[in-house]
């Protein structure tokens, strides 16, 4: 008797029905064996692969959340130290100007780029280019101490001489704008490249001009360059002040004046094209950028 070629499946339904009859192939039924263990590990591998993709995808997501979380944070970090930076910068020149009042640095000696050592005892060494913000905080940090140490120093020693800082400039002659500051420059009337030794500050014709510091009025006169032109002396501090291009002197010689105190009224006097005053700071013959000496601006 030979071997049956098929084999038959009966499937019954298990309520009132046709019943069906399907037939496999012998060879239809091994290839089937093989064939359905494939496809279920397939389909399992499938399956496996999705469920691990949606965790990756889920991770991604999160991944791109904190990047964009951590740029905003670093932007405001960036805006932060520029703000600090703005700070520091404008913290310095104040102390700078401090620093040449009191006398214990000159002019000459804090102009210029400060000096750069090497690296110190706790300080961070950062890769070029890895992490900027880091190393400015760390140039940023080290000048604020520097310049908190400085200022410590120069409140012990203003503690110690309150007479004499009534007697150094600190204040604005007079309200209005510099129009030319201590520098070399064309001159307006010849043309010619000259050094301009004080500040030019234009203004209404009238307006009040004050003392910078305590003083006694060391002279009233009218010069040729100057016009009506005041000086005071500061002997305490040292310092001498001069105002030019004036229209009136409120003050005569020898009278003292205090900081604030009106001593005349701006004018175009002399060797002026326009309303103004110039402003000196002058010391044992020499002349000094009075920028530094005003401290309300």
């Amino acid at each position: 008797m030979k071997k049956d070629k098929y084999i038959s499946v009966f499937i019954i339904p298990h309520h009132r029905g046709k019943q069906r009859t399907i037939s496999i192939s012998r060879r239809g039924y091994k290839t089937l064996r093989i064939l359905v263990p494939i496809l279920f590990l397939i389909l399992a591998v499938f399956l496996t692969d999705y469920v691990l993709m949606n965790g990756t995808r889920r991770s991604l997501r999160q991944l791109q959340s904190a990047y964009a979380h951590q740029e905003t944070l670093l932007s405001d970090y960036q805006g932060a130290i520029g703000e600090l930076e703005t700070t520091i910068k404008n913290l310095d020149a104040y102390r700078t100007k401090l620093n040449i009042m009191s006398g214990l640095r000159s002019e000459e000696t804090l102009e210029g780029e400060p000096g750069v050592g090497g690296p110190g005892e706790g300080q961070l060494t950062v890769e070029p280019g890895v992490d900027q913000g880091l190393s400015r905080l760390q140039d940023l940090r080290s000048e604020a101490e520097g310049i908190s140490d400085n200022l410590v120093s120069l409140s012990r020693y203003f503690e110690d001489q309150t007479a004499v800082l009534s007697q150094t400039p600190s204040i604005m002659p007079t309200q209005g704008f510099m129009s030319s500051g201590f520098k070399y420059r064309s001159d307006p009337f010849t043309g010619q490249w000259t050094f301009h030794p004080g500040l030019d500050i234009a203004t209404q014709h009238g307006n009040p001009v004050v003392a910078t510091a305590d003083g006694i009025v060391l002279s009233v006169t009218n010069e040729k360059r100057g016009g009506k032109t005041i000086k005071l002396s500061h002997p305490l501090s040292g310092w001498i002040t001069v105002y030019c291009h004036l229209s009136k002197f409120n003050v005569k010689s020898g009278q003292k004046v205090r900081r604030g105190d009106v001593i005349g009224l701006v004018g175009q006097t002399g060797r002026s094209r326009a309303p103004h005053v110039h402003y000196e700071v002058r010391r044992e013959g020499k002349r000094y950028n009075p920028w530094n000496f005003i401290l309300d601006n």
